[in-house]
């Protein structure tokens, strides 16, 4: 079949790469696209935010799949605009992907399928922002309801930077603070049945021990050998297929990729947030230890036919990601600086280099073209395994000014 991928980071670039390993898949596409995916994959021009641009695309490509990354397009309505063309495609509509473009939404779908979530208010005035935060104490958990890249988040024990970060925002979500790890659960979906992925975690901080600001996330591994037994099966009983069910039973369908983000508390499994898209960057691990062919998995959820689906197949050892940032990041990333070393790092054949933020120069040379620039990934038997071939990649590749954090996954595989 012919697919045609929408976007051009990291996660992007992940798809592609098990699509374009798929037997399946006679031809591979891409838009935009960037320097890494154009290696395995044909890349368009196309504002990716324009449905009808992207759906003049893929008939013109004679596409059977149309699998849309970033949450913005899916807000936005292009996976619309492509189901209106009579093509396949892998994302739920824009009314669906409200769960992810409006956390008030995402929590009154909670609150009607009894999903297990954090108490929370929704404030549109500085009063109301004050009461809320004083009503929970610190510290202090202030959503921007709509999308904001991953940076819409504010957890601090700062009342007045959480106030600040309230009044810039047109409408947010207060809520308590939930203690306990993290887990990313991402789930296929066609609207009826559900498919849970292997758990993963992510970092979602910008410097070592968790320090410093939040970020579209620094890195990932997969498994979790720390997480309690049956949690998969857990959270598709008591969150995924319960929210499944609450958005078709309104008319809203959801079909493509449900991400959970969970926070493993005191008082059981709460869901922190809920994605409409695979999470960059937990799919580059996700999918580096998945066996199953992607392609008809993903046209599976498209067409309505996950249920003659076979069980999934998994690698059993283990995958670590460490992304590559600019210098400035996430504050003012500097762009433009030309990366060495991409080639040395995949020579032995141990890790791959995923392009985040890349472009190609006029010569040819890969230059930086974004705040995360590269996902290094590596798999292994264990996760010191993955772990250290990954860092010994991470340590071939040179930007100027580049930042990374030294300690993905090292509590994990150390404990």
């Amino acid at each position: 079949m012919k697919v045609l991928v929408i976007g051009g980071g990291a996660r992007e670039h992940a798809l592609c790469r098990s699509l374009s390993q798929d037997p399946a898949v006679s031809e591979l596409h891409c838009a935009p696209g960037n320097a890494g995916i154009a290696q395995v994959a044909t890349v368009h021009p196309v504002d990716q935010l324009n449905g009808a641009q992207v759906a003049d695309l893929a008939v013109r490509l004679g596409a059977a799949l149309v699998v849309v990354g970033p949450e913005a397009p899916l807000v936005a309505g292009v996976s619309d605009a492509v189901r209106a063309v009579g093509i396949p495609v892998f994302g739920p509509s824009a009314a669906a992907a409200q769960l992810e473009g409006s956390k008030a939404f995402a929590k009154d779908v909670m609150a009607a399928a009894a999903v297990p979530t954090a108490l929370s208010y929704v404030c549109t005035t500085a009063a109301e922002a004050a009461e809320a935060l004083d009503a929970f104490g610190p510290p202090y958990v202030v959503k921007d309801d709509g999308l904001a890249a991953g940076k819409g988040v504010v957890v601090t024990s700062d009342r007045a930077a959480a106030l600040a970060h309230a009044a810039s925002c047109e409408r947010v979500v207060i809520e308590e603070f939930l203690d306990g790890p993290e887990v990313s659960l991402f789930a296929i979906t066609d609207g009826t049945t559900v498919v849970p992925l292997q758990p993963a975690q992510d970092f979602k901080r910008a410097l070592d021990g968790d320090e410093g600001p939040n970020t579209g996330g620094m890195g990932a591994y997969s498994p979790l050998p720390w997480a309690p037994a049956g949690l998969v099966e857990e959270v598709q009983a008591s969150v995924l297929q319960p929210t499944v069910d609450e958005l078709r039973r309104r008319g809203t369908e959801f079909s493509g990729l449900l991400y959970a983000g969970l926070a493993l508390t005191s008082r059981g499994t709460r869901v922190i947030e809920f994605n409409a898209r695979f999470g960059d960057p937990e799919t580059q691990v996700v999918l580096a230890r998945l066996r199953t062919p992607l392609a008809a998995v993903l046209l599976a959820a498209a067409t309505g036919t996950l249920d003659q689906l076979e069980p999934l197949r998994w690698d059993e050892g283990a995958a670590v990601t460490v992304v590559v940032a600019s210098e400035g990041y996430p504050a003012a990333p500097r762009t433009g600086d030309p990366i060495e070393g991409l080639a040395e790092a995949e020579a032995d054949g141990t890790a791959f280099v995923l392009h985040a933020g890349t472009r190609a120069g006029e010569d040819g040379q890969v230059l930086s073209a974004g705040g995360r620039v590269l996902s290094v990934t590596a798999t292994g038997t264990d996760l010191v395994e993955a772990r250290d071939r990954a860092y010994a990649a991470v340590d071939r590749i040179t930007l100027k000014g580049g930042q990374h954090r030294t300690d993905i996954a090292l509590k994990a595989a150390t404990a």
